[in-house]
């Protein structure tokens, strides 16, 4: 990437999760009764069709990773698991009954926190529960997030065997320097063990996530983590940017000063020499900073142009419902967005209420609609049209104007209804989707609420 385009592009921006992005909610006219609303009506479009998605947030840790922006509860005491486990199975209780018909579970996340700190019992308690009161809708996928110190043989076959077929491994780095600065010691055979298990036991998508621009790391380190990665095949690879956001993370971004953190050209070299490894390993750049052997469902559904994206990230296979249970967890209707209270006291407190644990959220306009539309186009498929009337809106000449300087910078081409991001723009996709983001461009953003885009 030329060096002239990293200073010009990057700029603080979201990483489109979502479509409004969370800091640009408008909150005013949202109530729970609404949210209810626009729940029992996605849910009726689609649960006899493809079902619902769940994601599950098990916010304990044992220890802080400093690089970590997650919610989360640091604490060694195992004791908090009962409880916490019995308030996500009221929580799933309650919209079980709004929903009045059986839900069909195409998928379920854990994530996290640390899904691992959890017991063999307590998780399998958990998704019996879960399933319960549901069924399995065809070709369900479920996943969770483990932490190669403490995911043990015994959790990774019980939860096989309750249906779980993708784990996901934190790896970030295997430099023992930038390990010690983000307070994540993690050997590599630990690493290597749980991934043998994993295959062993015969999961089908093993994935692991890498990070460049942590701080002290270097380009030997990426060379070296890529290669410890390659030696051990996982199926799909997310390699992302270190979001350093300590102003709106708190104290535990702030175990190492910003002068030790690789900025700009340094930073994306490491991105580059890494990509071009895994380009030699065949892997495919799947999305944004995602990359997947060819015989990983997500490489096939980037290929069908069915990857989907949303607050788990990429997906092979899209519901329009998820509903997300926990504290901090954020659900989607399609038509709005809520999340959950963010302190564990006061979650327990209202399903003690017999609540829904919900303090903000959003209602997608028919404008949200349509924006919604075009970038998640662009981040699942590196392309998106206004071919079809119902995805133009009045602004596009105007966002096509501002694109100009993009296409002549190479990043993608503009055609008569439709734009194309190329190779050299896929780095840069998070600013094209800014773009269309008028919800950012109505509203002077602020430059604190984001990591930078590169």
């Amino acid at each position: 990437m030329k060096s002239s385009l990293i200073q010009k592009y990057n700029v603080p921006g979201p990483r489109y999760t979502s479509y409004p992005t969370v800091p640009y909610w408008d909150e005013s006219g949202f109530t729970n009764q609404k949210w209810i609303e626009t729940l029992k009506k996605s849910f009726i479009e689609s649960n006899s069709k493809e079902g619902i998605s769940l994601y599950i947030h098990l916010p304990f840790c044992e220890s802080l990773c400093t690089f970590c922006g997650c919610n989360k509860r640091i604490t060694k005491n195992h004791n908090v698991e009962n409880q916490y486990i019995e308030a996500v199975l009221k929580e799933w209780t309650i919209y079980c009954n709004i929903l009045e018909e059986k839900p069909r579970i195409k998928e379920i996340h854990l994530g996290g926190g640390t899904p691992t700190f959890f017991s063999i019992n307590n998780l399998e308690y958990l998704i019996n529960g879960i399933l319960s009161l549901a069924d399995k809708a065809e070709g369900y996928e479920f996943s969770f997030e483990g932490h190669p110190n403490n995911t043990t043989h015994a959790q990774l076959q019980k939860l096989y065997d309750l249906g779980f077929r993708r784990v996901s491994f934190g790896v970030q780095d295997y430099s023992e320097k930038v390990q010690k600065a983000i307070n994540r010691i993690q050997p590599f055979h630990n690493v290597a063990k749980v991934t043998f298990w994993a295959k062993e036991i015969g999961y089908t998508s093993i994935g692991h996530d890498i990070i460049f621009g942590l701080p002290f790391q270097k380009i030997e380190d990426i060379i070296d983590t890529i290669e410890k990665t390659n030696s051990l095949q996982p199926d799909r690879l997310a390699f992302y940017s270190y979001a350093h956001v300590p102003w709106i993370k708190g104290n535990g971004q702030r175990g190492f000063h910003d002068e030790d953190i690789p900025k700009d050209v340094v930073k994306r070299k490491l991105y580059e020499i890494g990509k071009e490894l895994l380009f030699e390993n065949e892997y495919y750049e799947i999305g944004m900073d995602h990359f997947a052997l060819k015989t990983d469902s997500l490489y096939n559904s980037f290929n069908n142009k069915t990857l989907h994206r949303n607050f788990m990230g990429y997906s092979s296979s899209k519901t329009q419902l998820m509903i997300g249970l926990g504290v901090s967890a954020i659900s989607d209707s399609w038509y709005s967005f809520a999340q959950n209270i963010k302190t564990i006291e006061d979650y327990y407190q209202l399903l003690k209420e017999d609540k829904l644990p919900i303090y903000r959220g959003h209602l997608l306009t028919d404008e949200d609609l349509i924006i919604r539309k075009h970038i998640l186009n662009l981040m699942c498929k590196f392309e998106t049209s206004w071919e079809d009337t119902a995805n133009y809106f009045s602004e596009i000449p105007e966002i096509l104007i501002q694109l100009k300087e993009m296409e002549k910078d190479g990043l993608l081409t503009i055609q008569k209804n439709k734009i194309q991001i190329t190779d050299e723009g896929k780095p840069h996709v998070r600013n094209i989707c800014m773009a269309f983001d008028l919800r950012l461009r109505r509203k002077a953003p602020d430059t604190a609420l984001f990591s930078m885009t590169i």
